[in-house]
Order: structure tokens, then sequence, then C-alpha cells
């Protein structure tokens, strides 16, 4: 259940999680090791929004008989990379000062259910499809980085699929960064999961998990549904913990193959699936 594994989750803030009762078993057991607004600079992240509210509870969450997370007994560590005010450069650099402290500080996972393409105030930051090249962009180049350090990365792959960008954003196209998409609780693509290729033709996203319905809680202390990649990708970061957790020897990137290789289109991957639906009990075996 995640047991003695690190994940940091970097979003745009999280609100009401030093309250919330569905989050009252990681405040008893002492699993929140951290908390920084890279933003703000300081260590209050409980407020700038309750995206992060709701991508945490997917992971660590625990209310018997109404949502528990993929990993309840990981530990975790919150990082507000991203100012929902607005939208600039400096959300990258937040984003890779935070990695440069999650791996100073041991992180074995890091989930970031954030995405950065032509949206910018400045519209001469905005990106290109050709910057989706793995190469190209401040986070993506951070987030390879991290990858080289040792840390899984796991990033949303973007919600893009019905608008006209389309493709996945940034981090989501690094060459080490485990993009994940949305699918339905059939399995099925959703129309709004970003879609693939990387710009210079490697499949992406890698894996998907259900984007579509996705059981949260949000910041009222309900327990909701949410639609968007924001919640498959940390379903998988929680399954990977578990994961890694019964092979702690395992690389990051035995890992990812590893994930990659259980999931059901392995031998036929496609632009919307990528590599499809991994299966971690096949992963374990």
């Amino acid at each position: 259940m995640g047991e003695d594994m690190v994940i940091a989750v970097f979003d745009a803030g999280f609100n009401n999680v030093e309250t919330l009762p569905i989050f009252q078993n990681l405040w008893d057991n002492n699993q929140i090791l951290d908390t920084y607004d890279f933003v703000d600079n300081d260590v209050d992240v409980f407020g700038g929004g309750n995206h992060g509210t709701m991508v945490l509870s997917t992971m660590a969450g625990y209310m018997p008989d109404s949502l528990i997370g993929t990993a309840p007994n990981a530990q975790y560590m919150l990082f507000r990379t991203e100012d929902g005010a607005s939208e600039t450069l400096v959300e990258e650099d937040n984003w890779a000062a935070a990695a440069e402290y999650a791996d100073s500080l041991g992180v074995d996972i890091i989930n970031s259910s954030l995405g950065y393409t032509i949206l910018y105030d400045d519209t001469l930051n905005s990106h290109s499809y050709s910057d989706m090249d793995g190469n190209s962009t401040i986070i993506t180049n951070a987030a390879d980085l991290a990858a080289s350090r040792g840390i899984l990365v796991v990033n949303s792959a973007g919600n893009s699929g019905n608008n006209s960008w389309y493709y996945i954003g940034a981090p989501a196209d690094g060459d080490s960064v485990l993009a994940v998409g949305a699918v339905n609780s059939l399995g099925e693509i959703t129309s709004f999961s970003s879609r693939g290729p990387s710009y210079d033709g490697r499949v992406k996203p890698n894996v998907c998990a259900q984007g579509l319905m996705t059981v949260v809680a949000d910041s009222d202390s309900s327990v909701t549904f949410a639609n968007g990649t924001s919640f498959s990708a940390p379903i998988i970061a929680g399954l990977s913990a578990c994961l890694w957790q019964t092979n702690p020897t395992m690389s990051n990137m035995e890992l990812y193959n590893i994930i990659e290789e259980s999931a059901h289109l392995i031998d036929n991957p496609n632009d919307s699936l990528g590599y499809g639906v991994p299966n971690f009990y096949q992963a374990y075996l």
C-alpha cells in the first residue's frame, strides 16, 4: 500500500488538506513529510485551490466505504509550483526548483498533474507543438534530469484532445517521463485526453488510467467525481509506489519499463492510448 515510498505532489494548491477527514490518516501517522510553496516562498500550501486536494485524494485518501487511494500508506511531500492566477514561464522554473528540492530530500516519485502549452499570458513565451520534442522546454529538461537522478516522474498527458492544441504538453513529452492519458471505466480513450506522439515521433502518452468520472475528495469534505488526466496520473503514481515497494532494488527506469510492458497495447501502441492500460498485478508477477 505504498509503505516506505515517498511521493512528491506538484500542484497549484491543497485547500483544506490539513483539516479534511479523508486525510486524517496521513497526519495521524506522520505521512506528510514536508510542504513548500514555491509561488509564495513559504511552507503554507493549504491554499491556492482545490486541484491538488483532489489529486492527492486519489493516492492518499483513506475513508473506508467512500474512497481509499492507490497508495494510502506512502509518505508525501506537497509542493505548490503553479500559480492559478496567472500562466507564466516562472511556473516552469518553480517546477524545476521543486524537483531539485525533492531530489535533495530523497523522493522516490513525483506526481505532476500540470502541463504547459500555448496558454501563457505573454504569448511570446507560449510553446508550439515543435517544442514537444523532449528537449526544448525548461520544465521537460528538469523532469528528465529528475529521472536521471532516480526519480520516477509521472505526469498528466493533458486535457487538450478536444481543442486546437490537441497534443500532449510539457513535461509529458519528456523521454523519461511517464505520461498518463485518460480512459473511461471501460478502458476507452476520453475525447479530452491529449494525444501523441511527441513531436519527434515517440509514443505518447505512455499509458492510461481512469480519468473520466474518477472518484476524488473535494475541499468541502465531499467524495465526488472529476474528469481529467490530472486524476489518471496520480492513480498511476500511487500504484507505481505500491509496485516499487515490492522490489525496492529496481531502478526508476526499470519500473517505468515494467509498467509499460504490462499495458494491454504493448505490441501495438497508438497515439491515443499509448501502450494502453497497465496491469499492475501482471507487472508484479
